[in-house]
């Protein structure tokens, strides 16, 4: 398999994850942001191979959302998962901004997760989140709070690995307790899967 631009496979196994909260009263400080967090919680129950982070808070405007997206994507972020900021509301501007960021958009992650969230609660018809492909960075929108991120990456997590493949990042491997990551028989790399047996 060839993932990368120029034509060869990224050997690495270390993600640099960014996560992007979107919200006026967070970045002003009056709120504690519990979506950031709760996405880094939950990258610690799925992910197996080396992962770090780099997180940032932004005020709901479509121009410093759409900068901290590309910002994220050129300090190497392979995956930048945003919080906050997906509804109807007249300030809820993070789907603009990812269509705005993204040179091509995955509208299958939006549906996915809508229709898991519908499970849980109708108002989930009013989500706009959606995902697309960054300078080599899947962006996908998330909701803001912690169970609703996660009920939305549960939904569609298994095929964030081979995604990231295709768009030439490392090979990411996943605790296949919580998520069993999905790809092609010739995608596999046995020498490259972190092993999760915790026997």
């Amino acid at each position: 398999m060839t993932s990368a631009s120029d034509g060869t496979q990224n050997l690495s196994t270390h993600a640099l994850v960014g996560i992007l909260t979107v919200s006026d009263r967070a970045s002003r400080g009056d709120y504690e942001d519990r979506g950031g967090p709760g996405i880094r919680e939950y990258l610690e129950r799925v992910m197996a191979s080396e992962w770090s982070t780099q997180a940032e808070i932004v005020p709901d405007e479509q121009p410093q959302v759409e900068q901290a997206i590309r910002a994220l994507a050129a300090a190497g972020c392979c995956l930048i998962l945003t919080t906050g900021g997906t509804g109807p509301a007249l300030r809820d501007v993070t789907p603009e901004a990812t269509a705005a960021a993204c040179s091509k958009m995955l509208p299958g992650f939006g549906e996915a997760m809508r229709t898991a969230s519908l499970k849980a609660v109708p108002t989930a018809i009013l989500s706009r989140q959606t995902a697309g492909i960054c300078d080599g960075a899947l962006v996908i929108n998330l909701p803001g709070q912690p169970k609703a991120i996660a009920e939305c990456l549960d939904a569609v997590f298994a095929a964030v690995p081979y995604c990231i493949d295709l768009i030439g990042g490392p090979y990411i491997s996943t605790n296949a307790e919580h998520i069993v990551s999905f790809r092609p028989a010739s995608a596999v790399r046995p020498d490259l899967e972190v092993s999760t047996n915790t026997g």
